[in-house]
């Protein structure tokens, strides 16, 4: 299958990446990171090479929710070499620091450990980078749309009012330093009881569409609220392969395949 490029072919910053994608979420505990791995894997379920870089640089979630606890290797030039496992490339702060040793960083810090992780790692030829962007509208996010040409940004949001207002913030700041939104996700969307199949939609439903609908973005999806989701990333085995014929992937991979509608609408 030919994906799309949305990024120049002489990019200096991100040579062999054709489409680098934010994923970010203007608060935390939305299951941003549990979408971005789970939306990776859906996009190499599909035949892209893709790559993963969780940019959460005091709250790496990559080492658990994968799994992977290994130290990446630097080569020639001190090129550091990503992680690869389950068929993605990738890259955290929690492969170089030990599990329970805390990161404290001024801010202008974690701006050079995300521009490192970016323009200094061996990513090779990808169709996809997704970029696991922490919570809020700090350093991370201002330093990642300045040293880097994006593909755009996918929100994370889930359906209370509180979240939804947050999303309106977040969408501002991308605006600002000229970043297009590609899609709107609600995750945590309705929760599906395991013994009846009943549909419940415990934090209320269909935000997430009505605000993609009023600000004008495409709408990629909605993720149940699952704890199947959630045991499979504590265990280190995302869902996407755990259960890939389940429902709850099928949920994913149906937020992969808009996504690159959208790329190719830019393309």
């Amino acid at each position: 299958m030919a994906f799309p490029r949305t990024l120049p072919e002489d990019s200096t910053t991100l040579p062999g990446v054709a489409n680098a994608v934010a994923f970010s979420s203007a608060k935390g505990g939305v299951g941003k990171s549990t979408l971005a791995l789970n939306a990776a894997l859906a996009l190499s379920g599909r035949g892209a090479r893709v790559g993963l870089l969780d940019a959460d640089i005091y709250g790496p979630s990559l080492p658990v929710l994968t799994g992977v606890r290994e130290e990446p290797e630097v080569g020639d030039g001190d090129r550091i070499r990503p992680l690869q496992a389950h068929g993605l490339a990738m890259m955290s702060m929690g492969f170089l620091t030990r599990r329970e040793t805390p990161v404290i960083w001024r801010g202008p810090l974690l701006g050079q450990a995300v521009q490192q992780f970016l323009q200094q790692v061996e990513w090779g030829e990808l169709d996809f980078l997704l970029v696991d962007m922490p919570p809020g509208t700090g350093d991370i996010a201002l330093t990642l749309s300045q040293v880097v040409a994006l593909s755009g940004a996918v929100v994370v949001t889930t359906p209370q009012g509180v979240a939804l207002q947050d999303v309106e913030r977040g969408m501002a700041m991308f605006d600002k330093v000229d970043v297009d939104i590609l899609g709107l996700v609600e995750n945590m969307s309705y929760y599906l009881c395991p013994h009846c199949d009943a549909r419940h939609e415990i934090f209320g439903h269909g935000g997430g569409r009505e605000a993609a609908e009023r600000l004008e973005v495409p709408f990629l999806g909605e993720i149940p609220l699952d704890g199947e989701i959630r045991e499979a990333g504590d265990r280190g085995q995302p869902l996407m392969l755990a259960q890939p014929d389940s429902a709850r992937a099928r949920a994913f991979d149906t937020v992969a395949a808009g996504l690159i509608r959208v790329l190719e609408s830019l393309s």
